[in-house]
């Protein structure tokens, strides 16, 4: 399905389910809602909303290649929410999307109904890179490692010009990013790889935004009850994470859930379907 914005995009975005509209903004920046897949079975309590972020999913690309900060992001989702024709939204955002999510409730306070927060950051720190350098060490003796951290490396570095180069370098240093990567998490990843990556959204993210944004003095006007759920071996946006976003926002609860990594929905999807559900239906 898609949508017109006020100034002439087309942004869009999948619907699946049946229930309240639950709006979701996926991570990257650059990856498409498919990263969501069927985000655990919350379709069969909710109508899933999953944005293609612009420049991905069959969203137009801005003119303007650096037109990829979170006001631009946060901006869009307004954009979706006139269209939907909701007053106030529920709303999921993960990673990156989370960023975008927490960024919006802050700007939008009286939208938001509830908030979910997935596997996110208010800001990437010292004290984050530490935890993320940990991460890794911890998964350095499997057979995978030394090279999806050389990607992962690469891609940092910003080798990288177009979205066919991108892409790849994206998925070799994906096994990072879950507590065990085995044939399940293989599959998974194997259903994203028909759709490129978009270089101008994390090459900007990169070089401008990962250590410098820093959301922590507008937690505070989130006015929404707001979940914090991430996995107890995210590498990047684990538990320091989390309880950073909690410090900040008033009716915050966090949920650590076991043997997950940066994917929750996919590597403990049970897990992550009933912390959610229930959450969002005591609104």
């Amino acid at each position: 399905m898609s949508f017109t914005t006020s100034d002439g995009r087309k942004l869009t975005y999948r619907k699946l389910g049946h229930g309240p509209v639950l709006v979701c903004h996926p991570g990257g920046p650059g990856f498409s809602s498919s990263e969501f897949a069927d985000l655990a079975g919350l379709w069969e309590q909710f109508t899933l909303i999953m944005l293609n972020p612009r420049g991905t999913g069959g969203s137009d690309r801005p003119r303007d290649s650096g037109a990829y900060s979170i006001d631009d992001y946060v901006s869009d989702l307004e954009e979706l929410r006139l269209h939907l024709g909701q007053e106030r939204m529920l709303l999921l955002g993960h990673s990156h999307g989370g960023v975008v999510a927490m960024a919006y409730a802050a700007e939008h306070p009286a939208r938001v109904r509830r908030l979910v927060l997935c596997a996110t950051l208010a800001r990437f720190g010292p004290e984050q890179e530490a935890a993320m350098r940990a991460g890794m060490d911890r998964r350095s003796n499997q057979p995978w490692a030394a090279d999806a951290i050389a990607a992962l490396e690469e891609e940092l570095a910003g080798n990288f010009t177009t979205d066919e180069q991108l892409s790849p370098i994206v998925f070799r240093e994906l096994p990072l990013y879950f507590a065990h990567y085995g044939p399940v998490e293989a599959g998974y990843l194997d259903t994203l790889r028909t759709e490129l990556i978009n270089a101008d959204a994390l090459k900007l993210f990169n070089d401008k935004i990962f250590n410098t944004f820093d959301l922590r003095s507008s937690l505070e006007t989130i006015a929404a009850p707001t979940l914090v759920i991430t996995g107890d071996e995210d590498f990047i946006c684990g538990q320091i994470c989390a309880e950073e976003i909690c410090a900040g926002i008033k009716q915050s609860r966090m949920v650590l859930v076991g043997d997950a990594g940066h994917q929750v929905y996919v590597e403990q999807p049970q897990a992550f379907h009933d912390e959610v559900a229930a959450f969002l239906e005591g609104s």
